[in-house]
């Protein structure tokens, strides 16, 4: 089985929707996880990211249910891989691992710095930090491994540790300069926070695909934890949702599924092709999501 790379999928031009999924943290979750997993494939997306946990401690099942997705569905697996605390002689031994498995695509991503660590210098051992302190330098060893085709992250409202959006840019021309070969956002809750960063970053010469991500907020209690670990900004219209339906479980779900959906449709009316649904391992948003866009988008979706 032929499987696709993200990089082509987005230079069709043609809308997307992909979806993320992440793996279980304990053994007992696996199956549940893998279901969950295969239910979103099945919808058939134009690809799904699976992601890495903290340090590393989901790699095993990052790959199991990367490899589940593509051999079930066909659709393409993109494998996020950090670099926090990793050495080059584990990084290369997973990038093996992945293209035994056949998986092609794969997200550089730094990771998340332990709260016990401070961000200069990064946290880990000094020997594997020296290495990739940063995921420009993730994405450079992952090209020079070669075979991949290599996403990478980046922020409208600028990365949370990051002072200056002006320097935060400059840092995310730097990762498309090692090798990026596409970009997929933060999520946002305001599309004109979007649409003027990409006019910021193709000022300055980035221009590889960009993927703007959704979260679709089914959960009152979700924002303010959202908030704090990502710095997004809540339009007033959206607190007044939250305000409103936040104590409602079935009336939050369903405004937070209309609210992503209104989001991707602006989106698609506005030039911006690709779409990544943070799903949270929940089919059934992903289903409502999908039935939603499927005449918006178009094609197979």
């Amino acid at each position: 089985m032929s499987i696709a790379l993200v990089s082509d999928i987005l230079r069709e031009g043609r809308p997307s929707l992909s979806f993320e999924v992440f793996p279980p943290k304990k053994a007992e979750q696996a199956d549940a996880v893998s279901r969950a997993a295969l239910e979103i494939a099945a919808l058939r997306p134009s690809f799904m990211s699976v992601t890495y946990g903290a340090g590393g401690t989901t790699d095993r099942y990052t790959l199991r249910v990367s490899r589940e997705i593509q051999a079930a569905h066909g659709v393409p697996a993109l494998a996020h891989l950090t670099c926090v605390g990793a050495g080059r002689e584990q990084v290369r031994a997973q990038l093996a691992a992945l293209q035994s498995a056949g998986i092609h695509n794969v997200m550089a991503l730094r990771g998340d710095i332990p709260e016990d660590s401070s961000v200069d210098p990064p946290a880990g051992s000094a020997t594997a930090q020296r290495e990739y302190p940063y995921a420009k330098d993730l994405i450079a060893e992952i090209k020079a491994f070669g075979g991949f085709c290599v996403g990478a992250a980046c922020y409208p409202e600028g990365h949370v540790e990051c002072g200056s959006p002006a320097l935060d840019r400059q840092r995310l021309k730097q990762k498309v300069d090692a090798g990026a070969d596409f970009l997929t956002t933060q999520m946002f809750f305001d599309n004109d926070l979007l649409y003027k960063f990409l006019y910021q970053i193709r000022e300055i010469g980035v221009s590889v695909p960009i993927v703007a991500g959704i979260m679709p907020v089914t959960n009152g209690r979700q924002i303010a934890r959202i908030c704090k670990l990502s710095g997004t900004w809540l339009p007033a219209k959206f607190r007044a949702i939250v305000d409103k339906y936040g104590s409602q479980p079935e009336a939050m779900r369903q405004a937070g599924i209309l609210y992503a959906c209104t989001q991707i449709i602006d989106l698609l009316a506005n030039g911006v092709t690709a779409v990544h649904v943070y799903s949270m391992n929940k089919p059934e948003v992903a289903a409502a999501i999908h039935q939603n866009l499927k005449h918006v988008i178009g094609g197979d979706v």
